[in-house]
């Protein structure tokens, strides 16, 4: 993701006629180095991000050449800066299509268990029931019946049951109830009491469909993301509970890589789109800042003073590392390592 990320600018700066002086995957100590035309490509010890070094991208070193960063317009600084997020969107866009074609486990409608005191433990529904429509409407998966139901715009639904090879169409009142969503903001949901048997198929789709619902989980995840940023900032949703570093990312990319390849491209999909989302927020040190700065240089006729933008990424730097430092400390304890840690230390013969 970091390479392709990369590869944006990479790619922008050059069809911008932008000489890329060194292109780094990680940061440290050069483990390998190959030089070709005005470019160095380097792999290096810490895996942790990556950079590219563009020729006059400071106003010291810049000279005014063609070929350098800082002797382009604020617009065509801002489509180099742009790409990188652009192509993380874009490989999201394409993992969550992968998805769709190769197929990922779906739960049927298959009802496996009635709750008390519910509509549906009275209207007629029975255990191991196949639901195929609802309102005429045809549903395969539960999270289809599951949209439908809960956002349904009257008390009542007609439903469609396969029974015993035997189709039935009877009638089903709902409940509303008052629920957290996974933004911890409470919503009003209806209910008809069932529960899913649990049994699952694989859902594909062809290349047509899967490209629509790619688009359409993507347009999702990045509403959520924003939604969940957003409700971070406010103080609506816990910080600690719901960002991760890479000690998480290890450990969720673990269970994804048990479950198997869609289940992988969907992490790298998420992964990826939270990566192009983060970094176009307006922070320096950003993409999203540097954007931001251009824009204010654009309004002004002239840039900042670099001591300005020095001091207030130096300000950012030290909240980012502050952060960093504060989710480290936080998956340790989340993942169970420090205890385990502390359980290793209390079982040595000092």
């Amino acid at each position: 993701m970091i390479m392709v990320h990369e590869s944006g600018h990479f790619i922008q700066a050059r069809r911008l006629g932008i000489r890329v002086e060194r292109f780094s995957l990680g940061f440290g100590p050069r483990l390998l180095s190959y030089k070709k035309g005005f470019t160095e490509y380097v792999l290096c010890a810490l895996p942790f991000g990556g950079y590219i070094k563009l020729a006059g991208d400071s106003w010291d070193d810049c000279l005014g050449e063609p070929y350098e960063f800082l002797s382009r317009s604020p617009f065509e600084r801002a489509k180099v800066i742009f790409a990188g997020p652009a192509l993380n969107y874009i490989l999201a866009f394409l993992c969550f299509w992968l998805v769709n074609l190769i197929g990922y486990p779906n739960i049927t409608t298959k009802v496996g268990e009635l709750m008390a005191g519910y509509p549906a433990e009275t209207c007629g529904i029975a255990k191991g029931d196949l639901i195929t429509a609802v309102d005429g409407k045809s549903v395969k998966y539960w999270s289809e019946l599951q949209e439908i139901i809960r956002e349904h715009k009257t008390p009542q639904v007609e439903l469609e049951i396969l029974r015993d090879n035997k189709k039935i169409r009877l009638s089903a009142g709902l409940r509303q109830k008052m629920i957290k969503n996974l933004l911890g903001k409470e919503q009003k949901i209806n209910l008809m009491g069932i529960k899913p048997r649990g049994e699952a198929v694989l859902a594909r789709h062809n290349i047509f469909e899967g490209f629509v619902l790619a688009g359409r989980d993507l347009f999702r995840l990045t509403v959520l993301t924003l939604e969940a940023l957003a409700r971070m900032l406010t103080g609506g949703l816990s910080v600690r509970e719901n960002i991760t570093g890479p000690l998480g990312m290890f450990f969720i990319t673990s269970g994804a890589v048990k479950l198997g390849l869609s289940a992988v491209l969907h992490l790298v999909a998420v992964l990826s789109a939270s990566l192009g989302i983060f970094n176009l927020m307006p922070l320096p040190v950003l993409d999203g800042g540097h954007i931001f700065f251009l824009g204010v240089e654009k309004l002004r006729g002239r840039h900042l003073k670099q001591k300005t933008e020095e001091k207030i990424g130096q300000i950012v730097i030290t909240l980012i590392v502050t952060l960093a430092v504060f989710v480290f400390l936080n998956d340790l304890e989340r993942f169970g390592i420090w205890e385990k840690m502390l359980e290793a230390l209390g079982k040595i013969k000092w």
